[in-house]
């Protein structure tokens, strides 16, 4: 049975006088197409999850949640975190870079977002060695930590909006629904249109896809 995320890394560190502490989690390494994306929410140092603070006992992993439950607690996160931001890679970096540089460039970029400088960094699974903030890496993080968590959300909640928006441009794909993973929409589609500018062509099967279509 899985567990709620929990406040106990934080309170660890908000008792060694460590007020700042962001939670840093990124979302969309696996798909076929779209941006990555991360997310880092500093949490206010609280005794009880209780009062205004009620709303994080709904709190858990982003794929544990609807995408309706995902879009509300989103707009608790900014609305009562210290701070919070979401950074983004495109593709045609996580084509170049690879997906795991990728995914960390776009914690990079949501830290940056922050309006509080964090004094560290609880992280799901990852370190930053381009980051000189102390920083723990915490496997299964957005499932154990609540403010990974909570960096989880938004950043799934940003990253679907994207690839909604995204499907104006490039209809046909089911970005709406899918949001650029691997769905049985999806493949169908990528083998009656082909790969379009939001592929990423260096992921299998599109990068086979990309070269059966190359000129002889």
């Amino acid at each position: 049975m899985r567990t709620a995320p929990d406040l106990a890394a934080e309170r660890a560190l908000w008792g060694q006088g460590t007020s700042l502490v962001a939670g840093i989690d990124e979302v969309g390494r696996g798909p076929l197409a779209g941006p990555v994306a991360a997310g880092a929410v500093v949490l206010p140092s609280i005794n009880r999850i209780s009062g205004r603070f009620r709303w994080l006992r709904s709190v858990r992993d982003s794929k544990q949640l609807t995408a309706g439950a995902r879009e509300e607690l989103a707009d608790y996160i900014w609305a009562h975190a210290v701070a919070a931001g979401v950074g983004f890679v495109p593709v045609s970096a996580i084509d170049r870079i690879g997906i795991a540089e990728a995914s960390r460039q776009a914690m990079l970029g949501a830290i940056a977002e922050l309006a509080a400088k964090p004094a560290h960094l609880l992280i799901d699974a990852f370190r930053l060695p381009a980051c000189r903030l102390p920083q723990t890496p915490i496997i299964d993080g957005d499932e154990k930590v609540m403010s990974i968590a909570c960096a989880s959300i938004i950043a799934k909640v940003a990253r679907d909006r994207v690839m909604r928006e995204e499907h104006g441009s490039y209809p046909g794909y089911g970005f709406v629904t899918n949001k650029g993973y691997a769905t049985r929409e999806h493949f169908a589609a990528l083998d009656r249109l082909g790969p379009c500018l939001l592929h990423r062509r260096s992921f299998s099967p599109v990068r086979e896809m990309v070269e059966l279509r190359l000129p002889l």
